[in-house]
């Protein structure tokens, strides 16, 4: 450290973080309302801090600096010097350090304890007081990089979104468990491309792996309180860097980029679930950490009347502002480093519907849109929103702009309301198996940008699904209130396990059926890691914080009798979906073309082979419907693909419409072992089943 300068040079303003150039490091970091900044160097263990330098320029806004002979391994954080006036939006303590937004690598975590917060925490003024102790020892750092991966040879897989299968896993949990792992390498980003998972993958057919937050995350005060942890990680420290605990070995991250090589030259793009919506500082009583001490006024929403308080809209305590072209460049920047530096296909915008508010509500039109839908880089990828949080008019279904696919929570409950045997769900079944046009056909959007869902890591299992009514959350800590009280689930016969094998097999029956539904529909089907092949969480709708044997992935199941079938099933089922284009149609169908022979592209039919009318479609009782799908095929002939649904109690025999045409059964959720069985004009459905019959006719136009 002898060979420190004095002071740092002047630098420059882009780009923004710590950035090596061979011959030294340079700073740069914004904040419109400090009035000076320091850089901190620590030891290389990070514990002792070695050297303060103010950073000597401010240039539009950025405060740079430039330390030469510095190189990557270099720890630092920051010190930001302005009015501590809560009332104001301000909240500056320089004795409180600060980790850069724009660091690629930490060093340490966070130790809790009440020092991280810029007040007396137990102090009689609450936020107002100011607190003059040194965080640093409790706080993790930054470390300077120098990423270089050579991708020349990489390809990205670049499906279709029509061809498009989404697998939601979570980046430990789909390995934690998996015996073939080397010990070191489970529950790690090494695992993910463990040859077992890649093989199976593939073998069930998915095309795109989106994984669960990775961005680096904190353990939340109060649930290591409770000994507990934050599993989901959903409460993100740093949009620039991988969750360290996810690597097997720290020394180097390139353990994640050799993952996603490896997923790609199996086909299989890899989606990120990130949180640009909050950060982990919460709310205006939360710990002073990074965002909230280098401006806190520009990063975050603060209520207009009164800055002192953050604006919620998340319902995590504060909310960033992305009506700031700053805070719009810092999400940019993140989403376009992991898109470049780990070859990342895609993003799902957790809370999306956050990134488009303005101060008058959400805005379709927002800027943050703009920003991504025309970015050379960012445009190219599959972008998906979860489109609603928890503020005024959180709700945006369908509302998104073009170029963005999202989260259609109207499929996940129309079709557990139906399948559970509710009455009157017929007509909206059928919108939601056509792709949610009424949502979704606009602004020349096509059916894909429906992500449609019977499960995601939020809620029930699949076999959860259809084994528990009440949510069994008391591992959770919190006298079994947390989590959804309405699953829109039935257990059929008994709460959880159960040695009754009717029980157990109308269970499996109802499941298959779900993913029979799941994945002839229009849009974009998404099942979540495990649902193949029966996991459960015990009735746990809520595992954000069970990193433990609830929330992982066993795959011991997949060995099991009832296990093997179910994923075979559902590979299957996926497997039509690629064999059959009319499962995946592109386009919005609504009977208005016809491929030929009087058959229209879409038609509608009850059990009897009669076209509903307006009073069948609102028979409450009515809960058996065919859907028939057609196209011309190369040689002329008519192509059609009937499902049909029965979630009655009793078998339903249907009429099948098709005339002069050769059937075959595909399959049949009641019959799973049976397949491409010639079939006639009849065919009796089993209760609570779904099955797909395809049909060809000559047509001579």
């Amino acid at each position: 450290m002898s060979l420190l300068p004095d002071r740092l040079e002047s630098g420059r303003p882009y780009p923004l973080g710590a950035t090596f150039d061979g011959l030294g490091v340079n700073f740069a970091i914004f904040s419109a309302h400090a009035e000076k900044i320091e850089l901190c160097l620590f030891d290389p263990a990070g514990k002792r801090e070695v050297a303060r330098f103010a950073l000597p320029e401010c240039t539009d806004e950025v405060w740079h600096g430039y330390l030469p002979n510095a190189r990557p391994g270099l720890i630092y954080g920051y010190r930001a010097y302005g009015p501590y006036e809560p009332e104001q939006g301000h909240r500056f303590n320089p004795n409180k350090l600060l980790l850069d937004p724009y660091a690629r690598r930490l060093s340490g975590n966070i130790r809790w304890n009440d020092v991280l917060h810029a007040y007396p925490l137990r102090g009689k003024r609450a936020d107002l007081g100011f607190d003059k102790r040194d965080s640093a020892p409790a706080m993790p750092k930054a470390v300077v990089t120098h990423d270089f991966f050579d991708w020349s040879e990489d390809r990205r897989p670049n499906t279709p979104w029509s061809e498009t299968v989404i697998y939601e896993a979570h980046a430990k949990g789909l390995t934690k468990l998996l015996e073939e792992a080397p010990p070191q390498e489970r529950g790690t980003f090494a695992g993910l491309a463990h040859p077992k998972v890649i093989d199976h993958l593939k073998r069930l057919g998915v095309t795109a792996l989106e994984l669960m937050p990775i961005q680096a995350f904190t353990q939340d005060r109060f649930l290591q309180e409770k000994g507990l942890r934050n599993y989901w990680g959903y409460n993100t420290l740093n949009f620039f860097t991988p969750e360290p605990s996810y690597f097997a070995d720290e020394s180097t991250q390139d353990e994640l980029r050799v993952a996603v090589r490896r997923l790609h030259a199996a086909g299989i793009e890899v989606i990120l679930d990130v949180v640009y919506n909050h950060s982990c500082e919460g709310s205006e009583l939360g710990p002073t950490l990074s965002w909230r001490g280098l401006d806190n006024a520009t990063y975050y929403r603060l209520l207009p009347d009164d800055k002192r308080y953050c604006l919620n809209d998340t319902g995590t305590g504060n909310t960033f502002n992305l009506t700031h072209p700053r805070v719009i460049q810092m999400v940019a920047d993140s989403l376009r480093y992991w898109a470049t530096s780990y070859g990342i296909d895609g993003f799902r915008f957790d809370l999306g519907l956050t990134l488009g508010r303005t101060d008058y509500g959400f805005d379709p039109n927002a800027a943050f849109f703009h920003v991504l839908r025309q970015d050379p880089i960012l445009g190219r990828l599959k972008l998906i929103a979860e489109p609603w949080d928890v503020g005024m008019g959180g709700y945006q279904l369908g509302n998104f702009p073009p170029g963005f696919a999202e989260w259609n929570d109207k499929f996940r409950d129309t079709n557990r309301r139906f399948w559970r045997g509710d009455e009157g769900m017929r007509a909206d079944l059928a919108a939601r198996l056509s792709g949610s046009g009424d949502l979704f056909d606009r602004r020349a959007r096509r059916p894909w940008a429906s992500v449609n869902f019977l499960t995601s890591h939020d809620g029930y299992t699949l076999a959860d699904l259809v084994s528990y009514e009440e949510r069994h959350n008391e591992a959770n800590g919190e006298d079994n209130r947390d989590g959804h009280d309405n699953n829109l689930s039935r257990n059929w016969g008994a709460e959880g396990p159960t040695d009754d094998e009717g029980i157990r097999q109308t269970r499996a029956k109802v499941q298959r059926s779900m993913l029979t539904t799941l994945l002839a529909s229009l849009g974009t089907p998404m099942i979540v890691a495990g649902d193949e092949f029966g996991r459960t969480q015990g009735g746990n709708n809520n595992a954000y914080c069970q990193d433990n044997a609830i929330s992982w992935i066993d795959w011991s199941l997949l060995d099991s009798e009832e296990g093997a079938a179910l994923n075979a099933f559902t590979s299957r089922l996926i497997g039509l979906r690629k064999q059959y284009e009319v499962l995946r149609s592109e386009v919005f169908l609504y009977g208005q073309d016809s491929p030929g022979g009087g058959i229209n592209d879409v038609e509608w039919w009850d059990e009897r082979g009669q076209q509903l009318s307006p009073e069948d479609w609102q028979n409450p009782e009515g809960r058996a419907l065919s859907m028939r799908r057609a196209t011309r095929l190369a040689d002329g002939s008519v192509e059609a693909i009937n499902l049909l649904v029965n979630a009655s109690d009793d078998p339903v025999s249907f009429t099948l419409t098709t005339a002069n045409a050769a059937r075959t059964l595909l399959v049949d959720s009641s019959r799973p072992d049976v397949a491409d069985e010639e079939i006639g004009a009849e065919y009796t459905l089993a209760s609570h089943s779904a099955a797909l019959v395809r049909s060809v006719s000559e047509f001579n136009p």
